[in-house]
């Protein structure tokens, strides 16, 4: 019975010392990841990952509303807010020739074949419409602009208060059911405003 408990011992020794080298490790690649990061780009780097953080998150919001989160909350504004967040190299991708036929086959559809255009399309099918046909004031001269940056910190404000206020305050919001997923979501989404007001204002 000793030599059980002294081998069970032993192992549990080893792999608390595994997991301890694998976690100094992580912890010396994300010093390198950080360091090599303010090397090579900055604060124009950490705009620029950020912007691809806080799109993700919209989209995902959006995924989640139009599949299983299904609230009274007005999710809609996260199409401006995708709009004015979008990475420079997916904006204008979707505003070219791309966009352009995407949008005429989602109008097409939507007109002529209602009945199998889903109710999913409908949010996706506004937001490349929007890319496609807004004018170049919006497109170039408020997104690159502290005014779009400001848009984008309101719709994320506004959405987090209403989470908090739909799921019956701050700490269920992280307790209920999607509760984390879709907190931790709307959160990023004030991420990106945030640090590129800072480093405008910097």
């Amino acid at each position: 019975m000793g030599r059980i408990d002294y081998l069970t011992m032993k192992t549990d020794e080893e792999t608390a010392a595994l997991l301890d080298s694998d976690f100094n490790e992580l912890k010396v690649a994300a010093k390198g990841l950080i360091n090599h990061a303010t090397t090579l780009g900055g604060v124009a780097f950490g705009t620029s990952f950020l912007r691809w953080v806080a799109s993700v998150a919209a989209i995902y919001l959006l995924i989640l509303d139009r599949t299983n989160w299904r609230t009274n909350m007005l999710t809609a504004l996260l199409i401006p807010y995708i709009f004015f967040s979008f990475p420079a190299v997916l904006f204008n991708f979707f505003r070219g020739e791309v966009g352009k036929w995407i949008a005429l086959i989602a109008v097409v559809l939507r007109l002529f074949l209602p009945r199998h255009f889903p109710d999913w399309l409908e949010m996706p099918g506004s937001l490349i419409l929007l890319l496609v046909v807004s004018p170049s004031f919006f497109a170039h001269t408020l997104r690159d602009h502290w005014v779009g940056v400001a848009i984008c910190l309101v719709i994320g404000c506004y959405l987090l208060q209403e989470h908090i206020r739909a799921s019956g305050g701050f700490r269920n919001s992280f307790t209920r059911s999607h509760g984390i997923s879709n907190t931790v979501g709307i959160i990023l989404l004030l991420v990106f405003p945030i640090w590129a007001l800072i480093t405008r204002v910097l």
